[in-house]
């Protein structure tokens, strides 16, 4: 009898220690939240619908909030945290300040989740599956987006510093930091491909426009009547990223930076007699192919170290800490 007590309880040890590892190390699923908040994704994309219809360029920027997001310490709902007096956030790094928008959004967005399933849905989730939605709501491919991210309890302005690819980037950087993260050059050329909308500002394509040879001269010009070439002059006027169709979802940017009409020199650099070009020259022909593997790389930056099972927190307010 004692022997089988012993046997009882060594199974009873397993069985706790596996619901334990597993809750750590919890897998990501697109049925996370079917039970616990039925109303999820309806509630996600009405209000993202609400704030493209207001203004159609917050889609982008949505979507750009996702990829800074989880090229700083994985899909962990950081870049929303504002800054404390124990550390300063990921907002202000250069690659994010004055550019990174779209807060209230989100915010709009946990407030109408909240109403319908309260401390259940992180605000790492709701920035997933808002993105996906911009996407879509902009003409765009639609996927199923795996969710149960927590969100962190701290951001790093300095990761944020050294993690996120710059607008100066050449290829070979902008490679290493995608391999960094699990992410191949079609990967790259594919999530470059997000900026078929969206629009940037001057100081960050001046330098292009003005310096750099592979650049059609006429695009050029038309660039520079709206960005004065003198650095603190017109420093936030915008441009589209995609001259052709700004807020519709397509594969024209591809079509552009054959014509060396790429924007931001990082654009550019995909096709500039490098790797990536017979992957820009696919895109362009092939709208359906840029689309799948644009799904596919979504997918495979989702699922960049997301906190999961006991780690993180679901945050009450996507600005603080709880």
């Amino acid at each position: 009898m004692a022997t089988l007590n012993g046997s009882r309880l060594t199974m009873i040890s397993l069985v706790l220690f596996v619901l334990i590892i597993g809750s750590t190390n919890a897998q990501l699923s697109i049925n996370f939240y079917s039970s616990s908040c039925p109303k999820l994704l309806p509630t996600v994309k009405s209000t993202m619908q609400s704030a493209i219809s207001k203004e159609a360029r917050i889609g982008a920027s949505i979507l750009r909030l996702f990829f800074h997001d989880c090229f700083v310490n994985g899909c962990d709902g950081s870049i929303l945290l504002d800054d404390t007096t124990t550390f300063t956030g990921e907002q202000h790094a250069p690659q994010n300040n004055n550019s990174a928008r779209g807060f209230e959004v989100i915010d709009n967005i946990k407030s109408a989740v909240e109403n319908v399933c309260p401390g259940v849905v992180s605000c790492a989730d709701i920035l997933a599956i808002a993105a996906a939605d911009s996407v879509a709501i902009l003409g765009g491919p639609t996927w199923n987006v795996k969710l149960g991210r927590r969100d962190a309890r701290n951001a790093s302005q300095s990761a944020a510093t050294t993690s996120i690819p710059l607008a100066t980037s050449d290829l070979k950087v902008l490679a290493k930091m995608f391999s960094n993260n699990g992410l191949s050059i079609k990967d790259l050329v594919a999530l470059s491909g997000g900026h078929t909308i969206g629009q940037a500002r001057c100081t960050t394509f001046r330098t292009r426009i003005y310096n750099e040879t592979n650049i059609d001269t006429s695009f050029a010009n038309t660039r520079q009547s709206n960005c004065p070439s003198t650095s603190g002059s017109g420093d936030s006027n915008l441009a589209p990223l995609d001259l052709q169709t700004p807020i519709s979802f397509d594969n024209n940017y591809f079509k552009n930076l054959i014509q060396k009409k790429g924007l931001l020199h990082s654009d550019q650099q995909l096709f500039n007699g490098g790797s990536a070009d017979s992957i820009v020259s696919g895109y362009s022909t092939n709208p359906k192919s840029f689309s799948s593997d644009f799904v596919v790389a979504m997918i495979k930056m989702g699922d960049i170290k997301p906190l999961t099972g006991s780690k993180g927190e679901i945050r009450k307010n996507c600005g603080k800490i709880n």
